[in-house]
């Protein structure tokens, strides 16, 4: 037992030197161009593992006094500040976070990269669960943490199952006024420009059938934070806008599709306008350079 925990604590303060040695490295981009992407990828992990972490903890503390379904908001706010204070990265809602205190609802989000937890981090409101792929569960600790904090798992490879988990979310959406965020794309984009994907009708349907609004969460294309196919991971303020919600009330599985392409269409257009912003120009072009990473913005350039 004591040699394991030697093992972890020597692979933690290694893992923890490392990320700190290449943070350091970071002013040389020129010469160790992609330092900067390392070293915050090790951190943004560092700082997933420790939350989860803290989740798993706190959830099994709040399902002992019955406020369980408090602690992905709680998580993701821990989330948000590890990683604003590790990576310098931030989502900032800039308009209508006031809608998010509608409950009970179905959020959805443009779903951009893995940077998209930390979107969470920013608009999680309280009451709030995530939806997720069934094989997240064997995940040590995220996995254990989900599952306690109330997450709906959802197997995409079966149809039926996938059917009944949404009548069983729409059952404790309406009993629990409970808020679940989904990305009705599916899949991360990895965009290099203000784009949506094809949404699927899963979260649309599961808001009919509880007969609840539907929030609208759209972050500005961040391509100059996070450029995985560049290795370009740098500092950053995100811009984030939520929609007013829209009523489900009265609407039948008839209405689906159409509830689908309007929405579609109203978050690409704010999509479009809020990358045109300031503040969303700078998230999304690689060019911009910010204080302290002239060399990396330089570097980018080259690489396009």
């Amino acid at each position: 037992m004591n040699s394991l925990y030697y093992i972890l604590l020597n692979l933690s303060v290694t893992y923890l030197g490392l990320t700190l040695a290449l943070f350091s490295l970071s002013g040389a981009s020129i010469l160790l161009p992609y330092t900067s992407f390392i070293a915050r990828l090790l951190a943004s992990y560092l700082c997933l593992i420790l939350c989860a972490a803290y989740g798993a903890v706190v959830s099994i503390f709040l399902r002992l006094v019955g406020k369980h379904r408090l602690a992905q908001h709680l998580t993701a706010r821990a989330f948000q500040l590890c990683m604003r204070l590790s990576t310098g990265v931030e989502f900032d809602v800039v308009s209508g976070r006031e809608y998010l205190s509608t409950r009970p609802s179905v959020i959805i989000g443009n779903h951009q990269s893995e940077l998209d937890v930390l979107l969470l981090g920013a608009i999680f409101p309280p009451y709030c669960s995530v939806t997720a792929k069934s094989s997240l569960k064997l995940v040590p600790v995220l996995g254990w943490y989900m599952a306690l904090s109330g997450t709906v798992f959802i197997d995409r490879s079966n149809r039926t199952d996938a059917l009944k988990a949404f009548d069983g979310a729409a059952e404790e959406i309406r009993r629990e006024k409970q808020n679940v965020f989904i990305f009705p794309e599916g899949t991360r984009s990895y965009a290099k420009a203000p784009t949506l994907g094809a949404f699927k009708k899963g979260a649309f349907h599961l808001a009919v059938k509880a007969q609840v609004d539907v929030v609208p969460v759209v972050a500005g294309c961040y391509w100059g934070v996070l450029g995985p196919g560049e290795r370009r991971f740098r500092a950053g303020r995100i811009p984030v806008k939520v929609l007013p919600p829209i009523s489900t009330r009265g609407l039948t599985p008839a209405d689906v599709d159409e509830l689908t392409r309007t929405t579609r269409e109203k978050m690409l257009a704010e999509l479009i306008a809020l990358t045109d912003t300031p503040m969303g120009q700078k998230a999304a072009k690689a060019e911009v350079v910010l204080p302290g990473e002239e060399d990396l913005a330089l570097l980018a350039t080259k690489t396009q």
